[in-house]
């Protein structure tokens, strides 16, 4: 299938591991999920730091695993010491990660300097910013067209409660979220909401996903693996979604990039996209 749209691939849950315990970097890898972040921010003491660092860099792009599980480091705030080793790590690192995750992220320049340095040293690492602060909050839109390295925006649902002084309630973080989406959507990104923290309230997590993909987000975190599959499932399309998007880009083929009018409707790009992104997900993850 041709498309007039860049590559795409299924974003559905992600996991952490921490990044001075290797052997769960396998685990991680091998539970469903479709992304594995190996932390050396939150989950990483002090004085941990540099054992996790160099394990992280050296273990991860070997670890054993499924190739279509996306690989990622969160390395800690570019705003810190420990930041800054992190990316002399990644640029020193003879086989470089796919992707990082840039936590606590204030403003565009941040995404942007680390872009140009990852240019300067012609590593093809991919970005992942996670929208956490008060002013990333206000500068959305900015930092989602930093650089074309980034493929998604988090949404970090704790610290943006504690920085907005508000609960970490659906209703109170709704419009923080509403935001993050809509700058992901304007550039074509997609969007992970936060893990949801009770592990005992399935039903709460359930509601929370399902809300999440009503919104807009192409998935959502877990904090253990059991809730893995019923994220997956929330942000998997079903067979009649499916069966539409496949009509529509078989008609878009059949336009050869033309105007396209499908049963009576003006199918634009956006609507393209979003339905090449929903053929992605379906095809890379059923059977």
């Amino acid at each position: 299938m041709s498309s007039p749209l860049s590559p795409l691939r299924p974003r559905r849950s992600f996991i952490f591991a921490p990044g001075n315990r290797p052997e769960m970097f396998s685990k991680a890898l091998a539970s469903g999920t479709d992304i594995v972040c190996v932390d050396l921010e939150d989950a990483i003491a002090p004085k941990d730091k540099d054992l996790a660092r160099d394990v992280a860099f050296a273990e991860l792009p070997r670890a054993q695993g499924p190739g279509r599980v996306e690989r990622i480091i969160r390395i800690n705030c570019l705003r810190t010491l420990d930041g800054m080793a992190d990316v002399k790590a990644l640029i020193d690192a003879p086989e470089p990660v796919p992707a990082i995750m840039l936590p606590k992220v204030k403003g565009p320049e941040e995404v942007r300097n680390l872009s140009d340095l990852l240019d300067e040293y012609k590593k093809p690492t991919r970005l992942h910013v996670i929208i956490e602060t008060n002013e990333a909050l206000e500068a959305a839109h900015a930092i989602a067209r930093a650089s074309n390295r980034i493929e998604a925006l988090f949404f970090g649902g704790v610290d943006m409660a504690a920085d907005l002084r508000c609960k970490s309630t659906w209703m109170a973080l709704q419009y923080a979220r509403s935001r993050i989406v809509h700058a992901a959507a304007t550039q074509g990104l997609d969007v992970i909401d936060v893990p949801y923290l009770d592990l005992n309230d399935r039903e709460g997590m359930l509601r929370e996903a399902q809300l999440s993909a009503e919104l807009g987000f192409s998935g959502k975190g877990a904090i253990h693996p059991k809730q893995i599959p019923d994220i997956n499932a929330v942000f998997a399309p079903d067979a009649q979604t499916v069966d539409y998007a496949r009509r529509v880009m078989a008609a878009w083929d059949a336009s050869e990039g033309g105007l396209l009018v499908f049963e009576g409707k003006l199918i634009e790009k956006p609507v393209l996209r979003s339905l090449a992104r929903i053929l992605v997900v379906h095809d890379a993850t059923s059977g």
